[in-house]
């Protein structure tokens, strides 16, 4: 049309494409779904908080007249600690690792683990399809995607194999999709209405009213905003999969770990079989707690004695170099192996290299050994490492990391089935510990039976009790003389 109707201007009109998305807000549909379901009452493994419109409340009212949040346990152990006891309703997690590390294959351990309780979850992925999720479940065994098949007879055309249907395929409420467009995702949340859904992975995850491609800051940034609405909104508990860079850190510098309530890290070799699970930030629970997992060719698989298991393995025979030292991460004690190695190196440029131990701390025990023990290390390459893919930053490890060099270097060791921990300064002198009672514990359950402990801890009675030894020394000095 060349001429305007309204003011008869000529050559005026502009041609303009409109798109659904920028006038539709699938958040409210979802909201004004979910309150017309709640009147005759919320379906099974549903939500229900936060659909309420903003008002300001003082502090009081609002811790009378709110219920507590409740969580979603699993039933997955490690995860659930790590977690704080589980899902928060209405939360954002985010966990991210290297490509091929576990993450979907957790995800998905946990999506069938949920659904066991009777949580309704809708898992999400945007890089594969539907039916190779399928088979990944029916691989981990899960009974929620899982059907009976008859097995042919010889001579029989395996396309006559017969499958029958549980019933408890359906009474599982798992749902699967596979799509990448937000809008389509929260519409069929709406209809499923889940307590959980899982995104696999939000790099793939766009929104067509943005120009930029999935994985973009720009597309990031917004789609991650939209589902941590979305969870306040409605209650859902949405756990985002998300890609690492080169240097381990997630990708979308930071910008989605300030926009989610935990982060946790899937961290491991993808050539060794344990995996760890820790939180860097968590609104709901501690970052200290940490998980611990096996994979096995059945999934993920539970290691709740941890490092434990890889320190009674050589504590039967003595070994220079090796010395165990229970650490506590969060509530947990972990008897982790620390390992050291000198070797003939170079004066002015000797090596210092450690693995799953800060770096920094083993500089500084190097030097007091040098000034207070009597070792002379500086044309000594020195190597150290914590056994079990469990990285050790406590300080009250540094008692025994410090006696693992000195034995490698005077080829030495402790006795058998004797564990160290202490705090050492740099004055040469061994300092206490917290929670030294859990520590014994934990030492004398796993068959230890001689631990080394900073002088005036106090624990001769405890000790006594649980059948375990105790030699307290105050100075490097007197712990070097314990080796044999």
């Amino acid at each position: 049309m060349g001429k305007c109707p309204d003011c008869g201007a000529w050559d005026s009109l502009e041609e303009t494409s409109i798109d659904k998305d920028l006038t539709s807000d699938p958040q409210k549909g979802l909201v004004a779904a979910w309150s017309e379901l709640s009147e005759g009452g919320a379906p099974a493994g549903g939500i229900g908080v936060g659909l309420a419109a903003a008002v300001a409340k003082p502090l009081a009212d609002i811790g009378a007249d709110t219920a507590p949040m409740a969580r979603l346990a699993s039933g997955i152990g490690e995860l659930d600690r790590v977690l704080g006891g589980g899902l928060v309703q209405g939360s954002a997690v985010l966990i991210g690792g290297e490509p091929g590390i576990g993450k979907s294959t957790l995800m998905l351990q946990a999506a069938q683990a949920w659904s066991a309780t009777g949580v309704r979850v809708l898992y999400v992925s945007s890089e594969e399809s539907a039916q190779q999720v399928a088979m990944r479940a029916e691989r981990l065994g899960g009974a929620a995607l899982r059907a009976d098949r008859e097995t042919p007879t010889i001579g029989e055309p395996k396309d006559s194999v017969r499958r029958t249907e549980l019933p408890r395929r359906t009474e599982l409420p798992l749902f699967i999709l596979a799509d990448t467009n937000l809008a389509r995702i929260v519409e069929q949340a709406r209809k499923v209405v889940p307590a959980v859904m899982v995104i696999d992975s939000v790099q793939m995850i766009y929104k067509s009213d943005l120009p930029a491609g999935p994985g973009s800051i720009t597309q990031l940034r917004r789609c991650c905003a939209e589902l941590v609405y979305l969870a306040k909104a409605s209650g859902i508990a949405v756990v985002l999969v998300g890609h690492v860079t080169k240097d381990g850190q997630l990708a979308g510098p930071r910008l989605l770990e300030h926009l989610v309530d935990a982060v946790l890290y899937f961290e491991g070799d993808r050539y060794h079989s344990h995996r760890i699970v820790r939180a860097i930030k968590n609104r709901f629970g501690t970052t200290l707690e940490l998980g611990l997992f096996e994979m096995t060719g059945q999934g993920l698989a539970e290691v709740p004695e941890g490092g434990g298991m890889a320190a009674l393995a050589g504590n039967s025979e003595a070994r220079p170099g090796s010395v165990v030292c229970p650490v506590l991460t969060g509530t947990r004690c972990l008897l982790v192996e620390l390992q050291a190695l000198t070797a003939t190196g170079f004066l002015g440029a000797a090596k210092r290299k450690s693995s799953g131990l800060d770096s920094n701390r083993l500089a500084m025990l190097i030097a007091v050994l040098e000034q207070h023990g009597g070792l002379r290390l500086a044309d000594r390459d020195v190597f150290a490492s914590s056994v079990g893919g469990i990285r050790v930053v406590e300080p009250a490890s540094d008692l025994a990391l410090l006696l693992a060099i000195a034995g490698a270097h005077y080829r030495r060791a402790l006795a058998p089935a004797t564990a160290a921990v202490g705090e050492v300064g740099l004055g040469g002198e061994v300092r206490s510990v917290p929670q030294l009672e859990q520590r014994l514990r934990e030492a004398s359950r796993l068959g230890y039976k001689h631990i080394i402990v900073p002088r005036g801890s106090g624990n001769a009675a405890l000790a006594g009790r649980l059948g375990i030894e105790v030699t307290e020394v105050g100075s490097v000095e007197k712990a070097i003389a314990e080796l044999g």
